[in-house]
């Protein structure tokens, strides 16, 4: 796969494996950041005055993690996302009385960096072991129950998924509800034009993409055509998932469930979570393939057929329901390399899809494109 990629890009574009030394060498950085004090955490002021500029688009993990690194070793970062708030996928949805975790559901810590990180996290108090009642349901046979595994740790954001984020974004100069449509680069460096606010004032030396590949790639087409192609090879699949309220508690014999047949892929009581409030949440997610046969469906129709499915596993009818579709959930497969940056444009690429399609890859890319963001343009 390495190979494949690397002759379709330009000499200049460096795919950074996985196990490439920066990688491994994260942990010592995260240790010593580990060590300040929590208000040093939340306002990380540049350890330099750098006047670089450098624009990283897209607040999901891995763009947080990415700047986050970036201003740390002194450089200004600007952070753009569409969205109302930071988070990407570890979003949460809220209404009048009751919230539901309907991104990712939990993550693993296994890499020595990322442990430090989720570490600084639980310190924090915004991310918490969590240890449901785990099942696996095969078709039509009885459930069975996953026995806990003391090795693995499962950690969710507290008091909801979207709270790393947020502890994150509270020291960046975040801009959202800011859709980045073209970027132009000329003698003073990379500009931006935005959907909502034209085109933005500054000038940045570098632009840092942790966007879904779709994504990315007509933001490239024209000014970056290697990084264009790399991305315009990933397949991203949807997702549908269904957050039900319910007036009171109610018992399946289980808190969470992967679930081997269509539609349904995983079920969860959310409301079991560490820190939870409100009305009792449940949370239903549709298979990848089942997802994609129906990615245009109505929301009702949707509903109707993953409530039905959730019905015949003994789940009871909702008082009420809200259906979200997400149209870039994961790639199949996830590219096996880290990040990737062009040292002669000052674009580069990290999230993901492009580390393995989890939080913990994710986060491990955004430090891996900032390492070499900062081996090109801090250390030149």
């Amino acid at each position: 796969m390495a190979a494949r990629l690397a002759a379709s890009t330009g000499e200049a574009v460096k795919l950074v494996q996985r196990d490439n030394p920066t990688i491994a060498q994260l942990s010592s950085t995260i240790d010593a950041n580990h060590e300040r004090t929590l208000a040093e955490r939340y306002l990380m002021i540049p350890s330099s005055n750098d006047a670089r500029h450098i624009a990283v688009i897209g607040a999901g993990i891995a763009g947080l993690s990415c700047a986050t690194r970036l201003q740390q070793a002194g450089l200004t970062v600007s952070l753009f996302d569409k969205s109302r708030g930071p988070a990407g996928r570890m979003s949460t949805r809220r209404g009048n009385g009751w919230q539901c975790d309907h991104g990712a559901q939990y993550f693993t810590a296994r890499h020595p960096a990322f442990r430090s990180e989720v570490a600084r996290w639980q310190e924090a108090s915004v991310a918490g072991v969590w240890a449901p009642r785990l099942q696996v349901i095969n078709g039509d046979s009885a459930p069975e129950r996953i026995l806990q595994d003391s090795s693995i740790s499962r950690f969710v954001g507290i008091p909801r998924m979207s709270s790393p984020a947020r502890f994150l974004a509270d020291g960046l100069k975040l801009h959202t509800q800011t859709t980045v449509i073209q970027l132009q680069r000329d003698a003073s460096g990379w500009r931006l034009l935005t959907a909502e606010h034209g085109w933005q004032n500054e000038c940045f030396e570098a632009v840092l993409l942790a966007l879904p590949a779709p994504q990315s790639e007509p933001l490239l087409r024209q000014v970056v055509p290697s990084l264009a192609a790399l991305t315009g090879g990933v397949l991203m699949r949807g997702s549908w998932t269904l957050m039900l309220r319910f007036s009171e508690p109610i018992e399946l014999g289980f808190d969470a469930a992967f679930v081997n047949h269509d539609p349904l892929r995983w079920i969860a009581r959310d409301s079991s979570k560490p820190g939870r409030s409100g009305a009792e949440t449940w949370v239903l997610q549709a298979s990848a393939a089942w997802s994609e046969a129906h990615r245009e469906d109505s929301a009702e129709r949707v509903a109707a057929i993953l409530l039905d499915a959730f019905c015949r596993l003994g789940g009871p009818a909702p008082a009420a329901w809200t259906a979200h579709r997400w149209r870039y959930a994961d790639s199949n497969p996830a590219l096996d390399i880290a990040c990737a940056w062009d040292s002669e444009t000052g674009v580069g690429l990290c999230g993901d899809w492009i580390n393995g399609g989890k939080i913990e890859g994710a986060w491990l890319s955004g430090q891996a494109l900032a390492s070499q963001v900062i081996e090109s343009i801090v250390r030149k």
